[in-house]
Order: C-alpha cells, then sequence, then structure tokens
C-alpha cells in the first residue's frame, strides 16, 4: 500500500503543478505530513528533492513559449543561496513552530492572491 500511496500523491501534486504552477510546497508537504506521517523537517526535505524532477513539466511550458530563461536562472541564483541559507537554520526551528511558519506563508499568500484583482 505505501507504494501506492506514493504514486498518488506524486500524480495529484504533478497534475495540481502542471495546471497551476504548485506543488512542491503547497501540495507536496501537506499531502506528506498527512497520509505519510512526515515531520515537518522530512516533508520539506523531500518535497525540494522531488523539485528538481518537475523540470519535465517546465518543458512542456517553454515549447509553449511560456518560460522566461532569464528570469528564470536569475530566481534560480536567489532560490539556492536561500535555499542552501535555509537549509542550513532549519534544524534551529522546532517542528511545531516550523509548521505555524509554513501555514501562515500559505494562508498570507492564499488571502493576498484571493483580495487582489
Amino acid at each position: 500500500m505505501g507504494f501506492l500511496i506514493y504514486i498518488i500523491i506524486g500524480t495529484s501534486a504533478g497534475i495540481l503543478g502542471g495546471l497551476l504552477g504548485i506543488g512542491g510546497s503547497t501540495i507536496l508537504i501537506p499531502f506528506m505530513l498527512i497520509f505519510l506521517k512526515m515531520s515537518q523537517h522530512q516533508a520539506q526535505g523531500t518535497a525540494l528533492a522531488v523539485i528538481c524532477l518537475s523540470f519535465f513539466s517546465m518543458l512542456v511550458y517553454y515549447k509553449k513559449g511560456y518560460v522566461n530563461l532569464t528570469i528564470a536562472a536569475l530566481i534560480g541564483i536567489g532560490f539556492v543561496i536561500g535555499g542552501f541559507l535555509g537549509a542550513s537554520v532549519v534544524d534551529a526551528v522546532p517542528e511545531h513552530i516550523l509548521k505555524k511558519m509554513f501555514a501562515f506563508v500559505l494562508f498570507f499568500i492564499a488571502v493576498k492572491m484571493f483580495i487582489s484583482k
């Protein structure tokens, strides 16, 4: 059963990621917390490992002309630096605080998107 749930979680996140441009944090982490009973730290680390596989869905967008490689590269530089810094200090953040931080960020983004035009 474990194998099947992994595939279902991955497929669900892949569909939503390809359709809405989300997946790594917004879908995978909550799914892994709820269905796989992972710790917040494990779910975040695992989601980061999966992100590199989104290259294939990015190719579909690229072929349609929806990818600005210059902007992606520049954001990518910041993402690598920020990801390294965040991963370096994550052990100092207790899991219950990390979960609240994650939920707050998702909530803030959702409210901001909901009220914007």
